[in-house]
């Protein structure tokens, strides 16, 4: 049995930007992310043993990283009309009878790094359905894997250190070098996706990097400079490993039997496409719970 944990965040800024369509509630709220996350959820019920199911959300974008970092990334510059739809695509996956997570303090990611972690002793596999490199550090053999639905990937660790050139569980350390613009995390300057990698792949965590780029035991061009810009920033080093760390204490009330699906409640279906404006005649349900 396979769990597949979909990151609800990546997947509604997915449809928002990536359909062409108009699709407008009675109030004329823009609905066309929250139409294509319906659609492209039931897509994904569709696929072979995908029975238990769970999709987490960023309620709220601000989290508690922006209170450890001011800059991290948050609702400001955001499209209103996508912002808008996060509780309307949250209270429609729950239409669908999928189990939705809503994250205020913490993020999307994080609970969904406490259910693959507590799960995967359970399951024969946790699949974590989103590109993002940053929950790539969830990685474990081919018992927790990444799949990017878009391109239909699955990242397992050997395919993980294939793309990064390191281990599931230096990519926080890697991030807070080469920084990820998707969060609000800079890096460091100087440091770059090779010059990273290379180093990490010797030592594997921030701590255990010489000083001295002369004690290094790889070859890195512009060691002495890329050792000198960390010894300067150790401290916004361990900061933006800190943040890119996924946390592992969300509370999550449901059990894994609690996330299998079985199939779409027709009558909370046919109440919710009635309240936003869908025709629930074109929206291809292919199963229902009643």
């Amino acid at each position: 049995m396979r769990v597949h944990l979909l990151d609800g965040t990546y997947e509604l800024f997915r449809s928002h930007y990536g359909r062409k369509d108009t699709v407008t509630g009675p109030d004329g709220q823009d609905l066309k992310a929250t139409l294509g996350i319906m659609e492209s959820t039931l897509a994904l019920l569709r696929e072979p043993e995908v029975t238990h199911l769970a999709a987490s959300f960023d309620t709220v974008i601000e989290s508690f990283r922006n209170v450890m970092f001011p800059y991290y990334k948050s609702s400001a510059g955001m499209d209103p009309d996508l912002l808008a739809q996060f509780p309307v695509a949250e209270t429609a996956l729950e239409a669908l009878g999928v189990v939705v997570w809503r994250n205020i303090e913490f993020e999307a990611d994080d609970a969904i790094a406490t259910a693959a972690i507590r799960w995967v002793e359970d399951v024969d596999q946790v699949v974590i359905a989103t590109p993002d490199k940053d929950l790539n550090q969830l990685v474990i053999g081919d018992r927790i894997v990444t799949y990017n639905r878009r391109e239909q990937k699955i990242l397992d660790e050997r395919a993980v250190v294939d793309k990064f050139g390191i281990h599931p569980e230096s990519i926080p350390d890697y991030l807070a070098l080469v920084g990820d613009t998707a969060d609000g995390v800079p890096g460091l300057p100087g440091w770059g996706a090779k010059s990273a990698s290379t180093v990490l792949a010797r030592y594997p965590r921030l701590e255990l990097i010489p000083e001295s780029a002369s004690d290094w035991e790889v070859t890195v061009r512009g060691g002495d400079k890329l050792a000198a810009v960390l010894s300067e920033n150790h401290d916004l080093a361990y900061l933006y490993r800190e943040l890119t760390t996924l946390r592992f204490d969300v509370p999550i009330d449901e059990t894994l039997g609690d996330l299998e699906w079985k199939g779409v409640p027709r009558r909370r279906f046919e109440e919710f496409c009635t309240s936003v404006g869908f025709d629930p005649d074109s929206i291809r349900v292919h199963r229902w719970a009643d």
